[in-house]
């Protein structure tokens, strides 16, 4: 994004605006749930300037949450608490627990990227929103995970139109502290720096949405899941049981088109979370320069 002129880049139902004095203003679409709550859209202005100040190295800002905001991650906790004990593999149950969320308020994601950082060398950092695929998948190579701060409205707790907090911490935070799904995403983001080409950058973010967002293993016969879309959503959880499962292959992934406003009605379901990762590791390893 240039910053020197004003742009934007859309999300799935908001604009991140970057004036030419460098000031944002997230717009809102009138269907978004927190489009008439103007303290809301003031927040959300708020960290998304933030977001947009940070220079890496710096110490992470701090998200201004209310009350009601706390209570959205707590509320959204005790749905997914028990459907993460049914439907998720054991590597994100150990993960879940090594991080000990605080299940009443909203971490701020400098103390989740310390202990992340403690583990597998990787942190976070604050993005405004949605960013080119190229940006954020390469920055997965220098263990850099690029998060948003904002969270859902408070009227809709269990519904969000883009990706939030919730999503960035319950599905991708906890699970970076396992080494092997950590390597899965340095690898990504290495094959993103060895990519120009944007049909080959296209297919490894398919392969990408696949595995470590919509990702599924069998463990001990039963479907598990691994993916942070599934993770991080109490209905994507229960609907994977109804989706089309497809062996694990990765060419077929590259191939495989999705839409990010549904259910995911494909997903690619490996024989375990170990053959995920050996495949992941292999086929990542050997991404070709282009």
């Amino acid at each position: 994004m240039d910053l020197t002129t004003d742009s934007d880049v859309t999300t799935a139902n908001s604009t991140i605006v970057v004036r030419n004095d460098r000031t944002a203003v997230v717009e809102l679409h009138p269907d978004h749930p927190g489009f008439s709550d103007g303290a809301y859209r003031q927040r959300r202005n708020v960290i998304a300037q933030m977001a947009l100040d940070y220079t890496s190295g710096e110490p992470l800002p701090e998200a201004p949450y209310t009350v009601e905001e706390h209570d959205v991650w707590s509320r959204v906790w005790k749905e997914l608490e028990p459907r993460h004990d049914a439907h998720a593999c054991r590597e994100y149950r150990e993960a879940v627990a090594r991080m000990d969320f605080n299940k009443t308020h909203i971490p701020q994601i400098a103390e989740v990227s310390k202990i992340i950082e403690g583990t597998t060398g990787f942190r976070l950092e604050p993005v405004a929103g949605l960013i080119e695929a190229s940006v954020f998948l390469s920055q997965l190579g220098s263990r850099i995970f690029l998060s948003t701060q904002y969270i859902r409205h408070y009227s809709t707790p269990l519904y969000t139109p883009e990706p939030d907090v919730i999503h960035e911490l319950v599905g991708h935070a906890g699970m970076l502290t396992e080494p092997r799904f950590a390597d899965i995403n340095r690898l990504v983001g290495e094959a993103a720096m060895r990519t120009s080409s944007p049909e080959r950058l296209a297919q490894l973010g398919r392969v990408y949405w696949f595995t470590i967002e919509f990702g599924v293993c069998r463990e001990d016969g039963a479907l598990k899941a691994y993916g942070a879309g599934l993770l991080s959503s109490f209905g994507e959880l229960e609907a994977m049981h109804h989706a089309e499962l497809s062996p694990f292959d990765l060419d077929a992934m590259m191939a495989q088109d999705y839409d990010v406003t549904m259910y995911q009605p494909t997903l690619f379901c490996a024989e375990s979370f170990d053959h995920a990762y050996n495949a992941l590791s292999e086929f990542l390893t050997e991404w070709p320069a282009d």
